[in-house]
């Protein structure tokens, strides 16, 4: 279980990469926007579930 959360976890950051080189290249035209608040987002929910993770695999111990 706990190497899924971690796929999950290096998901969103792969998402937060695509989407910042997309706002950055600005692919996505007049949406760059909304593309910055998402690649923020999933940034933070990265770093959200990592920090947490590491907190409970830190109890278990």
């Amino acid at each position: 279980m706990n190497k899924l959360i971690q796929i999950f976890e290096l998901f969103y950051l792969v998402i937060s990469m695509v989407l910042f080189t997309d706002y950055f290249l600005e692919f996505s035209g007049n949406d760059s926007n909304f593309v910055l608040i998402f690649a923020f987002l999933s940034l933070g929910i990265f770093l959200f579930r990592r920090y947490y993770r590491i907190k409970f695999n830190n109890r278990k111990k």
